[in-house]
């Protein structure tokens, strides 16, 4: 106990000694290469590699992390996390569970039989469970909720680095990066019956591991983001629907701009990244410029990603589709979006066909070249638009713009080779 409270103090004043073995090099003051994607333009991505040496910290819960994060301040800084930061837990360091936020009353069983549709209809939950629910999750945001502002990096020491059950926000912030992290689990204790969502209704999730709204320069590189811990699969069904407690891996939105995202894992989900949150969101049109390259996208069901309005290149990323028939779709084409997809390689089961991969939702066009489907090069636009011309239209080649912010791109073949022993966190060379 004694070792435990000198090693929070410690951190608390961001000394904590770190073993030599546990950082083969300091990464924290590393820059975006040039020309290495979107968050390269316009004055390119550092973060927080002016901060002085009094604002470089090295936390290893969540009290030093948010002490370090000071409120999203703009003030250029270096976060190091060492070791498991748990987000659910009280300022002494215990753990939190659900029914420690829950609050005026609330219990999921009295919830169910408030808001049973039988019953209570179609209309949007309100009264007193509703409001009690608002109130716990209230409770439960101050905690797990994480404001990263602007001039900002926030890395993982070594190789086990992990932050779970936390919602790292970048919003309205720009010249973040993010690397060598481990986020896993933003478990929502209390998701919200939303009658008619998708026409049978639905549960909607508040937490995202990593949200970016309105954000600017951002880069995120060698993450891993899953579930780990509580799959969704796992979760009862509720009024005949799957009660979710996770939102998005990713999730870029509300005008978010110049971002790249390089050798991450994105694994285990539902729904992984989202680029664009509204086709009337018109607002996003000139925005939402994003790269992804030598990404691993691993049982993830839809979403990998899915677009509105922005210019996105996708290249040298890796699909493995989950054997067990979960899987929707993978590129999804939806309002304006304008996705430049080069040299990607899919492997998936036999029930999975090439023209799953793509799936539109008033999307008009998709560029792709190079594309690999379990090691055999394939036509990914021509197939679509043959098997799927008499459900959804056909989408043209013509994107209206060719990357030019990019490194060396590979074969399919070479980078699923190298991504699959590349990316995720604890993997920076």
């Amino acid at each position: 106990m004694r070792a435990r409270h000198i090693a929070v103090a410690a951190g608390m004043l961001g000394l904590l000694c770190v073993p030599a073995h546990a950082e083969a090099r300091d990464i924290s003051r590393d820059t975006l290469a040039p020309n290495d994607g979107w968050a390269a333009a316009e004055g390119g991505t550092t973060g927080g590699a002016a901060a002085d040496d009094a604002h470089v910290y090295t936390v290893t819960d969540r009290a030093g992390l948010v002490r370090a994060l000071d409120d999203g301040s703009d003030t250029p800084k270096i976060i190091k996390i060492a070791g498991t930061i748990d987000a659910n837990t009280d300022d002494d360091g215990d753990h939190l569970d659900c029914s420690d936020y829950a609050t005026g009353g609330y219990s999921l069983k009295k919830y169910l039989a408030a808001y049973d549709p039988r019953t209570w209809g179609s209309a949007k939950p309100s009264g007193p469970q509703e409001e009690a629910r608002q109130a716990s999750a209230a409770k439960q945001a101050e905690r797990v909720v994480l404001r990263v502002g602007s001039n900002t990096t926030l890395v993982g020491l070594g190789k086990g680095a992990v932050l779970k059950g936390a919602s790292l926000q970048v919003r309205n912030a720009d010249n973040v990066i993010l690397r060598n992290l481990d986020l896993r689990d933003a478990y929502d204790c209390f998701p919200v019956w939303q009658p008619n969502a998708g026409g049978l209704g639905d549960w909607k999730t508040a937490y995202d591991n990593l949200w970016l709204a309105g954000a600017t320069h951002v880069w995120v590189d060698h993450v891993t983001a899953s579930d780990k811990g509580h799959p969704d699969a796992a979760e009862p069904t509720h009024f005949a629907r799957n009660y979710l407690r996770h939102d998005g891996l990713l999730d870029i939105t509300n005008g978010s701009d110049l971002v790249t995202v390089s050798w991450s894992r994105f694994a285990d989900h539902d729904k992984a990244i989202l680029i664009g949150n509204g086709d009337t969101a018109t607002g996003d049109r000139g925005r939402l410029r994003v790269t992804l390259h030598h990404n691993t996208f691993e049982s993830v069901v839809q979403r990998a990603p899915r677009v509105r309005f922005g210019q996105v290149h996708l290249y040298n990323n890796r699909y493995v589709v989950a054997e067990d028939g979960g899987h929707r779709y993978s590129l999804g084409v939806s309002t304006e979006s304008a996705i430049h997809a080069e040299n990607n390689a899919f492997h998936a089961p036999g029930h999975v066909e090439v023209a799953d991969l793509v799936k539109s939702w008033n999307g008009t066009a998709l560029h792709q070249s190079g594309t690999l489907f379990n090691g055999f090069p394939v036509d990914l636009l021509a197939i679509y638009n043959a098997y799927n011309s008499g459900s959804e239209r056909d989408l043209t080649a013509d994107v209206g713009w060719t990357p030019t912010l990019h490194g060396k791109i590979d074969s399919a073949s070479v980078a699923d080779r190298e991504v699959a022993r590349g990316a995720g966190a604890g993997r920076i060379p």
